[in-house]
């Protein structure tokens, strides 16, 4: 008896009776970008559009995306709201303590430039790219939940595309190093 005659029979159903094919990394990249376990980092509106997108109307768990309260189960970190000079810091830590690969998801105008408070407030952090790598970023004051749920996409899309060796390498192409000055981090070149 072959093979194929121990299949069940739901493979027999297949168009023209054939047989799926594909590479380890494609079902991999899959299957991570199907259960992606996030952490959220809400500091301001941002955050209450966020938590909106979590809720039943929108639904983030179709996508295979899990809530997870600490970093160490999370593989996605969302970072909403104004960063400021003193959160920056706390917000590397958190990154740091990511399950490897980790991606960053910034939302709102004011995680991705400063905002509002660019030119007029010395304690905001003008991006916070400027302390860790972003992956999407999901520009709006505050974005939609339909907006964040497109940015969310977009990571899938990316994650499918990535190569096993860059995903669980200890050093990612997009990383820049960073140093710290008097207790600020800043962006090496």
């Amino acid at each position: 008896m072959g093979v194929i005659a121990r299949l069940p029979v739901y493979w027999e159903r297949l168009p023209g009776g054939g047989i799926i094919t594909t590479n380890l990394e494609k079902v991999l990249n899959w299957s991570r970008a199907s259960s992606i376990w996030y952490m959220i980092f809400g500091l301001a509106c941002c955050a209450i559009e966020m938590m909106a997108t979590g809720c039943s109307r929108y639904d983030f768990d179709r996508y295979g995306m899990m809530f997870r309260a600490t970093p160490r189960q999370s593989d996605l970190m969302f970072i909403s709201g104004t960063i400021t000079l003193k959160m920056a810091p706390r917000i590397r830590r958190l990154w740091e303590q990511l399950a490897e690969p980790r991606y960053i998801i910034a939302m709102g105008s004011c995680a991705i430039s400063g905002g509002g408070f660019y030119y007029d407030a010395y304690s905001v952090l003008k991006g916070i790219d400027k302390v860790i790598p972003v992956d999407v970023y999901v520009p709006g004051c505050p974005p939609r939940p339909e907006a964040l749920m497109h940015g969310c996409l977009k990571l899938q899309e990316k994650i499918k595309r990535e190569s096993l060796t860059k995903a669980f390498g200890n050093f990612k192409e997009d990383q820049a190093p960073r140093e710290r000055l008097d207790g600020r981090w800043i962006l090496v070149k």
